[in-house]
């Protein structure tokens, strides 16, 4: 990305990027189930994956995702077609942003292993390590005493 914060020129390097650079612009969240489970909260969308529509006239549907379109930075998911005026069904191209992960297709041993270094950076240890400090807290006496006012 350019470093001008001016959406013009956001808006240029975004439709002037590299097809290599692309890749970066296709990335949606994960579902809460597979965040939880995870610890991850996107990844980039691959083909073979099950993704659900949450915005747009396709609102509310899940499919596969069939083809990732690097050049026009969008999905072709199973099942979401319109017709050609000769009749012919075309996929609709839908935003990743627009969608949200409800299944990945991890059959990929490279994609498994960023799942799992991407996911052993989950903040859950210091949770449970405030957890145990906290309960150690409540056990312990109070020091200092009494005071009164």
């Amino acid at each position: 990305m350019s470093p001008s914060i001016k959406p013009g020129k956001q808006r240029l390097s975004v439709r002037e990027a590299p097809l290599h650079a692309r890749h970066k612009y296709v990335t949606a969240p994960l579902s809460r189930e597979l965040r939880e489970e995870l610890g991850i909260k996107r990844i980039y969308v691959r083909a073979g994956d099950t993704v659900k529509i949450v915005r747009g006239d396709w609102k509310g549907h899940e499919g596969k995702v069939v083809k990732v379109d690097y050049e026009e930075i969008a999905l072709h998911v199973e099942g979401v077609t319109i017709k050609k005026a000769d009749g012919t069904p075309v996929y609709y191209p839908i935003h990743p942003s627009k969608v949200v992960i409800i299944k990945l297709d991890l059959s990929d041993k490279k994609r498994s292993k960023i799942v799992e270094r991407r996911g052993g950076r989950s903040k859950e240890k210091p949770k449970e390590e405030k957890e145990t400090s906290n309960a150690n807290k409540e056990s312990e006496p109070m020091k200092g005493g009494d005071v009164s006012g």
